[in-house]
């Protein structure tokens, strides 16, 4: 299978950092290396990177490695200290209520299904403030900026507030999304076609990381455009959904 052409966004002796298609890894998977990921995409013209962080597979967006153990160790330090600035896009069913807030709640892995976070008081706290972009009649396009790193953060916090990301299995209401849910009524197909999805994963996209540069004392902003798919569901909503 050929790999995919990965877009870098940043890169010094110290630091790489790419945008990260949706659907592919950023570390190689325990059970199935086959699985594609970006260490074994960038190793062969990079060298030896080191994890600083992680995006969910269907997350897309900035995805930032150290080059080499010192870097790491500061970056992977900034992370944990919460001293980098991380922003998303998501769209969302319904609109906020507030239209922009902050959450706070804790978050922790249930204890029936494997995988799935929950708000629960034995949880850790998680923070995310989020702002309405775009309300559409039945979306919204939401910036947010994440303050903790837990895992589904954003995807968990969406639905606590009723409006999860248009497609997620785990946490929304569908697992594809289609033009005729925006286009309503003025939605036609031919006798013989059949629907296709515009959108098969979770619309949400790692849109910038704000932090300063462990060997050059610098801020350093790198940011990722929306990526081809999430556009063109935005696009839709303009023309279909105001």
């Amino acid at each position: 299978m050929s790999q995919p052409k990965i877009t870098i966004l940043y890169q010094d002796d110290h630091l790489l950092a790419v945008d990260k298609p949706a659907g592919i890894l950023t570390i190689p998977d325990r059970f199935d290396p086959e699985i594609p990921n970006l260490m074994e995409i960038l190793t062969p013209s990079f060298g030896q990177l080191f994890t600083v962080h992680r995006l969910d597979k269907y997350t897309s967006g900035v995805n930032i490695f150290a080059r080499n153990a010192e870097v790491h160790r500061a970056l992977s330090m900034a992370f944990e200290g919460r001293d980098v600035e991380k922003y998303y896009y998501a769209i969302v069913d319904g609109t906020p209520v507030p239209e922009s807030g902050r959450i706070e709640i804790p978050l922790a892995e249930s204890t029936v299904t494997r995988g799935k976070m929950l708000v629960h008081p034995r949880g850790k706290m998680s923070v995310t403030e989020y702002k309405t972009i775009h309300a559409f009649r039945h979306f919204t396009l939401l910036y947010l900026r994440i303050y903790t790193g837990r895992m589904h953060q954003i995807r968990v916090h969406m639905q606590y507030l009723g409006t999860p990301l248009i497609v997620d299995s785990l946490y929304g209401r569908r697992d594809a999304f289609y033009l005729s849910e925006v286009k309503g009524k003025k939605f036609h197909l031919g006798k013989y076609q059949e629907e296709k999805p515009m959108l098969v994963r979770q619309p949400l996209h790692a849109a910038k990381l704000v932090f300063t540069h462990p060997a050059y004392k610098t801020s350093v902003s790198v940011e990722a455009p929306l990526p081809k798919d999430m556009r063109a569901v935005i696009q839709q909503l303009e023309k279909w959904g105001a």
